[in-house]
């Protein structure tokens, strides 16, 4: 048999191939698998094939390494996949836009009107209440209050205008 037969032999033994590669796996779906596999490489290799004669056991042969390395590929891609449930995510956000974004809230915060900024601040950073921060800066509960709502307010129209960009001359974002 030459090289240019072996094609030929090979579909001569596909029931013998189907046959050892379900009694190797005893599933169709792996069997089928592992049958193109058997002959994928045998074709490939075919300049390995010594003893035409021996084709039928070469391939056989050729079969059992390809089932040990598919289970040898398929249990390194389970160890792979259990180890990285313990690995922590791989993606992490930039940090540039979110640092940008919070310049910009501090910049909105710092041009609010200084009786509405202080009012913020000590109820929503030093988190003192509404009541102690209307004693504390000597308004009436109603005024501080009022303050408060209208800078949560104007921080709230800065959050719904999008986010400026600055170009540099030359140079369009």
């Amino acid at each position: 048999m030459t090289h240019s037969q072996l094609p030929q032999a090979i579909t001569e033994m596909m029931d013998d191939l189907r046959r050892f590669a379900m009694m190797l796996t005893r599933d169709p779906v792996l069997r089928d698998d592992l049958v193109q596999e058997t002959v994928l490489r045998a074709l490939e290799k075919r300049d390995l094939l010594h003893d035409p004669e021996g084709l039928r056991s070469w391939l056989f042969q050729i079969m059992r390494r390809r089932l040990i390395d598919m289970h040898r590929s398929n249990r390194a891609r389970e160890d792979r996949e259990d180890a990285s449930q313990w690995i922590g995510p791989d993606y992490h956000p930039a940090q540039q836009d979110l640092q940008v974004r919070l310049n910009q809230i501090r910049a909105a915060f710092s041009h609010l009107p200084l009786d509405q900024r202080r009012a913020l601040q000590l109820v929503a950073i030093d988190g003192l209440s509404c009541r102690d921060a209307a004693d504390h800066e000597g308004v009436a509960l109603g005024t501080l209050l009022s303050r408060l709502a209208r800078a949560r307010q104007r921080l709230r129209d800065f959050e719904d205008t999008p986010p400026r960009t600055e170009t540099v001359k030359g140079f369009h974002s």
